[in-house]
């Protein structure tokens, strides 16, 4: 199988398809990212990338078996040109597996990743960035149709500067964001900015930097998220960022800090002071496995990096 990583990547074939509303930093919005009365442990899911050339059915048994409760899909992963060819019948079908294998949709990622092709959402140009505004609403009801409740924007390709300054992204992108933000609150769904370091993009790099658009727009369909692969930029410690931006942040992405899955590397130890924050603030939204290596195959690293966050929750007080 491919090697891929996001700092690296390149799309080879699509597989077939087989919390309050934004205030301040302190006040009501403080409970968007803990859990009320009691707290049930961890929500773990799998993003479906190392899987993609697997049936959907086979995914979701993958997943299942290693001990996940939701699945994240990347939706190029599924489809020939487009979520628009996915059907109304398939959808339903695709949800009755999720249930049948005791699992969830977590929601989406990589978003804007072809197919379909020609995609960009801070591009000067008006019609391109009209035309992915316009797949952004496809994807939402797909996810909406899952019972999906988040959607993370990586994209790094498509949000990248072309002919622009970083400010002039940075206005497309929130002008993208405002959209499509009542349609994701309708269909009750969070659209996620994801931070992403300047390796890979020029575009948001920092959590602060998300958090100029999610305050500009104000709607409490646009958020953040954590991963902790992506903190190359930020210059303080993990349990910082999350006590800093808790009430935004929405979803936590989970591999080792080179992108391989968990098990590979030193994440059983160093990130144990950052889950120790999630236990004791009962973070109640998902916590997803997303890997860059898919060369060991999808079901061993579902269940070694399994292994590796039972092995960090004990270590937990």
């Amino acid at each position: 199988m491919a090697h891929y990583t996001r700092r690296t990547f390149v799309k080879a074939t699509a597989g077939l398809w087989g919390a309050a509303t934004l205030g301040s930093m302190t006040g009501g919005c403080q409970d968007s990212m803990a859990g009320r009365g009691q707290w049930n442990g961890f929500k773990y899911a799998m993003c479906n990338e190392s899987m993609g050339d697997l049936p959907w059915p086979q995914q979701c048994k993958i997943v299942s078996d290693a001990g996940y409760k939701g699945i994240e899909i990347a939706a190029f992963t599924l489809v020939k040109e487009g979520v628009e060819e996915i059907t109304s019948a398939q959808r339903k079908e695709m949800v009755q597996v999720m249930s049948d294998n005791g699992l969830e949709c977590a929601g989406l990622h990589w978003l804007l990743a072809p197919p379909p092709p020609g995609l960009h959402f801070t591009t000067p140009d008006a019609a391109t960035r009209a035309k992915t505004v316009a797949y952004l609403h496809e994807l939402i009801d797909f996810c909406g149709d899952l019972g999906g409740t988040v959607m993370v924007f990586g994209s790094p390709k498509q949000r990248n500067t072309v002919g622009s300054s970083t400010t002039e992204a940075k206005q497309y992108f929130a002008e993208g964001m405002a959209a499509i933000a009542d349609h994701a609150k309708k269909r009750k769904i969070k659209i996620l900015i994801e931070p992403l370091d300047h390796t890979q993009t020029n575009v948001i790099n920092t959590t602060a930097e998300a958090m100029e658009i999610v305050k500009k727009l104000n709607h409490p369909a646009i958020q953040t998220m954590f991963d902790f692969h992506n903190t190359v930029d930020e210059t303080v410690d993990f349990v910082t960022l999350l006590r800093t931006y808790r009430p935004y942040i929405h979803h936590v992405h989970v591999m080792e800090m080179d992108g391989k899955h968990l098990g590979t590397g030193d994440a059983v130890n160093r990130y144990v002071d950052a889950f120790q924050y999630l236990k004791d603030i009962r973070f109640d939204k998902w916590v997803s496995l997303e890997v860059f290596d898919f060369t060991p195959g999808g079901q061993a690293i579902a269940r070694e990096s399994m292994k590796v966050l039972r092995a960090i929750e004990a270590k937990l007080a």
